[in-house]
């Protein structure tokens, strides 16, 4: 009987870990570190396992690469633009490449896998089991324009990102709103190995002349074909519109730009307490607005339903915040830190 312990992300918005142990073999999906300045997993609890499995490059998912001892050095799979992202200080030594759609084997067990739609390389994975098959979804998204999302297979058990809760508006309302407040000049800040390409697509067809930190204008040519004029500390002012990495201006030009004056900065991601982000906004000294990367209430409904999953477990999410899912899912709410599976 295969068995899902839920290490970290679990009725809260934390660090992606989550072991299977399937079969004589412990299956780690994703490695993360903490949002929070301080905040780390208890990654020492988890002992040696068998293979780690990375949905996509992002700190939250991938974060404790540096502390891939502590498990057992395993192998790493991930798809080539997944370890391409990775910072080059903590890509691991044993990596495997994984398709963005398709099947693996993995140690023996036949591994399906899926683009995700919310990160560049990003996949969820399949894997059979004898009570009807799981679901790791990593972070999913079904509404942009430069990364698509596979269906997701039949399975008993789905591990769904929940990251908004019971929010449902439609990205297209929210990139009115950006566009809108972007007039006259703006920082639209994101996470590197994300929404950038989709961001700039969005304020180049409602006519601005966009720029773009040199990380994002590469992640653009990538997913568009096309250019973007590159910008930097000291050649950004304040009338461009920029889009940059740092997502809550904790790193990249956005935490540059934060140093000079007269800059009008937009933020769109989870803003964790500790970063430069969350002041700003509280202060009102920066906006923060909606741009969906991870899944509307509806999505969640509609692939449950789909996939004829019998438990529905909503990660990354303070599920007390989201009445609307609960009564939504019903019996199939799953919130046991360990389940068979």
């Amino acid at each position: 009987m295969a068995r899902l312990i839920a290490i970290s992300g679990l009725n809260r918005k934390s660090a992606a870990l989550f072991l299977v142990e399937i079969g004589g073999r412990r299956i780690l999906f994703d490695f993360g570190d903490g949002l929070e300045p301080g905040e780390h997993p208890d990654i020492a609890s988890i002992g040696k396992v068998d293979a780690l499995c990375l949905s996509h490059a992002h700190e939250d998912h991938i974060g404790s690469l540096l502390r891939l001892d502590e498990v057992g050095m395993p192998p790493v799979y991930a798809t080539k633009r997944c370890f391409d992202d990775i910072p080059a200080g903590i890509v691991p030594a044993d990596r495997r490449e994984i398709p963005q759609k398709g099947q693996f084997d993995l140690l023996g067990i036949p591994m399906t896998v899926g683009q995700s739609g919310h990160a560049p390389g990003g996949v969820w994975f399949h894997l059979p089991t004898d009570l009807g098959g799981f679901i790791y979804s990593g972070d999913v998204s079904a509404e942009s324009d430069s990364m698509p999302m596979d269906p997701m297979p039949p399975a008993a058990t789905l591990l769904i990102d929940a990251s908004y809760g019971d929010r449902d508006s439609l990205l297209t309302e929210q990139k009115q709103q950006i566009i809108a407040k972007a007039k006259g000049g703006a920082v639209v800040c994101c996470p590197p190995a994300g929404r950038g390409a989709d961001m700039v697509h969005a304020l180049r067809q409602a006519g601005y002349e966009v720029k773009a930190e040199a990380i994002i204008a590469k992640e653009y040519q990538i997913a568009m074909g096309h250019t973007v004029p590159v910008v930097d500390a000291e050649t950004a002012n304040p009338e461009d519109v920029i889009v940059t990495t740092g997502s809550n201006g904790e790193e990249g030009l956005s935490a540059d730009l934060l140093k000079r004056e007269g800059f009008r900065f937009l933020f769109s991601s989870h803003v964790p307490k500790g970063s430069p982000a969350f002041p700003l906004i509280a202060e009102k000294r920066a906006q923060w607005l909606p741009w969906n990367v991870h899944p509307r209430l509806r999505d969640i409904l509609i692939w449950a339903d789909q996939c004829r999953a019998d438990r529905v477990i909503p990660a990354f999410l303070d599920i007390t915040t989201a009445p609307k899912l609960v009564s939504g899912l019903g019996p199939r709410l799953a919130l046991k830190r360990e389940l068979e599976i």
